[in-house]
Parts: C-alpha cells; sequence; structure tokens
C-alpha cells in the first residue's frame, strides 16, 4: 500500500522508474542510504542490472546497488521516481499506472511541465516536479559515470517529501517555483544540441568560439522568450536571475561568459551531454522537449527561436542518419 501521511519513515519501498544515467544515480544513492529500490529497465539495462547490479561511479563515489530490476512495477511502492527522457514518459506512466494509483511520485525531467502532464496521466495530484543538476553518463549497460555532481531540486506538490528523502542520498534543494528552476535548466540545456549534432564533448564545443557564438544565440532565445512569459526565472548551478537576464540583453562579448562559467563548472571530464549520449545508444532524443519546448513557447507569444528551430532539424537530421555534420554547419546559424 502506499503511504499517505507526509512523514516519511527512516527506511521506504522506492521505485525508480528508468534506470538510465540520472535514474540510475538516484536508485544506486537511495540502496546507499538504506531504502529497499526497485527499479524498471530494458533490454541489455535490465540483463546487467540484474546479473551485477546497479553501478555506479565517478562524482558521488562507487558503489554498486543489489536492486530489484523489473520491465514494469508489480506492487506499489511507497514513492515513485520517474527519470525515463521525455520522449519515453507518457509510455512508463501508463505502462506502470496501475502501481503509481495515489502514489507520491517525483518527475525528474528536462523541458517543461512534466510534473502536470503526469498528474494529468495519473489522474491524481500527488506528483512533483525534479530538475537534476549533475553530468552522468550512461553509455555501458548497468554501469552509471558521474562526471560532474550537482544538486537535485524538487518543488511543487509532495516537493518537501522529496526533498526529505532524497537529501540523505543526494545534494537537494527545496524551490519555491518549479517552473522558474524548470525554465533555468531549459537554458543550460542549451549545451546539449550542438555536441550531438557535431559529436563533440560539451566542453570543446563551448571552447570553438564559432560554435560557442551558436549555442549563445539559443540561450538568448531561450532567456528572451522566458522573460516574454512573464517567468521568474530561479538560481540553479550558479545561474542567477541577473546572469539570464545578462545572457538575454548584453553584448556577446560579456554575456558569452555564461557559457564558458557553465564549462568550467563541468570539469575537466569530457561530458557528452544527455542529447548525443542517446544518439549515440541508437535512442530517440530529447531535443523536442528542450530546444523544441524553447520554439513552442515562442510560437505561444507570437514570437519566433530560429537557432533552436533550426538545431531542432539538424538533431533529428542526426538520428535519423546516424552521422555527426561538420562543424561548419553549425557555425553558419548565427
Amino acid at each position: 500500500m502506499a503511504m499517505d501521511d507526509s512523514t516519511a519513515p527512516a527506511r521506504q519501498r522506492i521505485a525508480v522508474i528508468g534506470a538510465g544515467a540520472i535514474g540510475g544515480v538516484i536508485a544506486a544513492r537511495l540502496d546507499a542510504v538504506g531504502h529497499h529500490v526497485t527499479v524498471t529497465a530494458r533490454g541489455e539495462n535490465l540483463a546487467a542490472i540484474r546479473a551485477e547490479g546497479l553501478r555506479i561511479k565517478g562524482g558521488f563515489g562507487a558503489h554498486t546497488a543489489p536492486v530489484a530490476a523489473l520491465e514494469v512495477l508489480t506492487e506499489a511502492p511507497d514513492a515513485a521516481i520517474l527519470a525515463v527522457k521525455a520522449t519515453g514518459a507518457v509510455e512508463a506512466l501508463e505502462a506502470n499506472r496501475a502501481a503509481l494509483a495515489g502514489v507520491p511520485l517525483l518527475v525528474v525531467q528536462n523541458g517543461l511541465g512534466g510534473e502536470r502532464a503526469a498528474a494529468r496521466l495519473l489522474g491524481h495530484e500527488r506528483v512533483a516536479g525534479g530538475i537534476s543538476l549533475m553530468a552522468a553518463n550512461s553509455l555501458e549497460p548497468g554501469i552509471v559515470t558521474v562526471t560532474a555532481d550537482g544538486d537535485t531540486i524538487v518543488g511543487g506538490v509532495e516537493g518537501a517529501r522529496f526533498a526529505a528523502l532524497l537529501g540523505d542520498a543526494l545534494p537537494t534543494s527545496e524551490t519555491p517555483s518549479i517552473e522558474g528552476a524548470q525554465w533555468t535548466k531549459l537554458l543550460i540545456n542549451m549545451v546539449n544540441a550542438i555536441p550531438a549534432i557535431v559529436g563533440h564533448s560539451v566542453q570543446d564545443v563551448i571552447s570553438d568560439p564559432g560554435l560557442r557564438r551558436v549555442m549563445l544565440a539559443s540561450m538568448r532565445e531561450t532567456a528572451r522568450t522566458g522573460f516574454a512569459a512573464g517567468v521568474a526565472f530561479q538560481p540553479l548551478q550558479g545561474l542567477t536571475p541577473l546572469l539570464v537576464r545578462l545572457v538575454a540583453y548584453a553584448p556577446r562579448r560579456i554575456a558569452q561568459q555564461v557559457p564558458l562559467r557553465i564549462r568550467e563548472r563541468l570539469g575537466a571530464v569530457p561530458n557528452l551531454g544527455s542529447t548525443q549520449q542517446s544518439i549515440r545508444r541508437g535512442q530517440l532524443t530529447e531535443v523536442d522537449a528542450i530546444n523544441g519546448a524553447v520554439v513552442d513557447a515562442a510560437v505561444r507569444l507570437g514570437r519566433e527561436a530560429p537557432v533552436n528551430a533550426a538545431l531542432v532539424e539538424l538533431v533529428h537530421e542526426v538520428e535519423r542518419t546516424g552521422d555527426f555534420l561538420p562543424p561548419s554547419v553549425v557555425r553558419g546559424l548565427a
């Protein structure tokens, strides 16, 4: 039975739906602090977790978690965390709908409004929104490498519950505006598309002046669209509302300090970005929920976001062909 009270016991039955890069780290860390953890996974990843456990290494230390691994949940947990990519969220929720009836759920996802969509689909409001600021690679089945640690931000309905739950396992904080935090993360996620198009690391892309110019242009569109929509951007990962305004309106030579700061925070270990990781695994990317979300929001306001629209199309081209494109294709966008 799912818990009805808001006081969390020390040891809970937690389901993590989607044991990829972010979900894998969350699940393994929850196991490390003593919770009973069940994960859902597929294919080689499911087989590897069943055989060897869920293994993480890097930023939060090494741990092998002997979690239960299923294709679909078979019973209701005390609380659940949805950590699949936006492209698979509806399918994952529908597959696990019976087990999630009335269960507090945290949706950790890129893009905007994933928690609202989940609440509508499940037919209950016990859904919090979450944002992961860690950088992690999952290129081998059952193994996740944390290349840069970072906070997990939660907010909305049930936000306090999940802040308490995750706080023992990972650096976690609660935001007063999950929408504002999602918009700030959306801006940060502008680092993802170009590495996926050219096949280089995020750090290398930011170091290239021409590619950095295009990345900054996509960030400008994001910030200006958010401001036009009345969004109250929240501070995340050193990106303050003042810096967001700088990205939107300052001269380029000044505004480019923001992507350069992101490069510094990522450190020396090459980070591929989640979009490129999906391409290298032969999976659909979240580009429509990231860059495409900016385009959609701009259209609703009677505005345009041409750089983000072009990046969406180029990422889809790489998805279709499997071939990365020369950087010169991207440099010509701005």
